[in-house]
């Protein structure tokens, strides 16, 4: 299968030298990685030419490197059924950079493509509904980049006395943070029932 890989790897950087930064085999995976601007018509390229047949889109997701130019991987997931092979295809994109939108493509691309837009924040150009899909109305931010807080920024909680949703900053309170000192990663110094045992095993 690798071998196959390989010659598919070659194949496709041969026939679009203009649209391939790199390509490799890894653990039995071809991913190969374009540039943003060549997304459709290289998609387009792995759904029909006859060697390729990647006609399944199996997921587009991303990948966060704050500290690196190009912020973030636009990730897709392709699958040939035709010719029972798989392709990860690559695309590295600064933060403010329109990715185009395969939903033209692949229809099932309209989805993912929003719900990497609201985890991540990245804009799919010529998207036809682009807007988030998982987090809520009014939401700020992007829960999947890496400088966003863990806790958020806003909690939500019915109120009872108004009768409806409320958003809150997020605060929280020393008292119900509960620790644990008797845990032996605390490094406390204590004896558990049955401890003897063991150091009657060790004399």
């Amino acid at each position: 299968m690798s071998e196959a890989l390989q010659e598919l790897g070659a194949e496709i950087e041969a026939k679009r030298p203009e649209q391939v930064v790199a390509w490799h085999v890894t653990n039995g995976e071809l991913t190969v990685e374009i540039r943003a601007a060549s997304l459709p018509g290289f998609v387009d390229f792995l759904k029909t030419d006859r060697n390729c047949k990647f006609s399944t889109l199996v997921d587009i997701t991303a990948v966060d490197w704050p500290e690196r130019e190009a912020r973030f991987d636009v990730v897709y997931h392709f699958l040939s059924m035709y010719q029972n092979h798989r392709i990860r295809v690559k695309c590295a994109v600064d933060e403010d950079e329109l990715v185009p939108s395969i939903t033209g493509i692949h229809q099932g691309a309209g989805w993912f493509e929003r719900e990497v837009f609201d985890m991540f924040g990245i804009v799919f150009s010529g998207h036809p509904d682009l807007r988030r899909l998982l987090t809520d109305y009014g939401f700020r931010g992007h829960p999947l980049r890496k400088d966003f807080p863990t806790t958020g920024y806003v909690e939500v909680r019915w109120d009872e006395v108004e009768k409806r949703v409320v958003y809150e900053p997020v605060s929280l309170v020393q008292e119900y943070r509960q620790f644990d000192f008797m845990s032996p990663w605390e490094g406390a110094k204590y004896v558990l029932p049955g401890d003897e045992k063991g150091e009657g095993a060790k004399g």
